[in-house]
């Protein structure tokens, strides 16, 4: 039995540094962890194709959360059935569960569902957050930087977009958005 490790996070910002630390801590080796830095509502990641390829009948794949394998629960079903026609079982470290067994599986489905559920709910309030502070008046995204009335100046003064852009050190289609703006 070898033993391998995935670890995952959402974006290329966050740290994989605990969920490695873990793995090792585990008794991983460091060859053996894989890694992405992706999304986990798609099974289409680098490092998880990785692990396929490399895990045969009789390993073990650890993995610190059962959120960090994946968030859909159709998918999470299906790369516990590709894993178990392999003869690979996962165990969830954080979540004390495995896919040994039938009941191990059973409870492995069961839990993804209620993840998958709780990430659906996180992202309905964080949408109606959104909607309501909308309604409020507060703005999203990054705040302007552009002397608007520099460009507005300039153009008034005959100047083109393109040598606008160069004097403002912004992109033309910027120029362009601002004058569209005050038409």
């Amino acid at each position: 039995m070898r033993l391998f490790g995935y670890a995952r996070v959402s974006t290329s910002q966050q740290s994989l540094d605990i969920q490695i630390r873990a793995l090792k801590d585990a008794g991983v080796k460091a060859n053996r962890i894989f890694t992405d830095k992706a999304s986990g509502s798609s099974t289409d990641r680098e490092g998880l194709d990785l692990l396929r390829m490399k895990v045969e009948e009789g390993d073990v794949i650890l993995v610190k959360k059962l959120d960090r394998l994946g968030r859909d629960t159709a998918d999470m079903i299906q790369l516990i059935k590709e894993f178990d026609a392999q003869g690979v079982a996962i165990r969830f470290m954080d979540d004390g569960i495995s896919t040994d067994g039938e009941m191990g599986k059973m409870v492995v489905t069961i839990l993804s569902a209620v993840a998958q559920a709780e990430r659906q709910r996180i992202l309905e309030r964080t949408n109606e957050g959104r909607q309501e502070a909308k309604l409020k008046g507060i703005r999203f995204g990054r705040k302007r930087v552009v002397d608007r009335r520099k460009v507005l100046e300039l153009y008034s003064e005959g100047m083109g977009a393109t040598e606008i852009s160069r004097q403002v050190s912004v992109a033309r289609s910027t120029v362009y958005k601002i004058l569209s703006e005050e038409r």
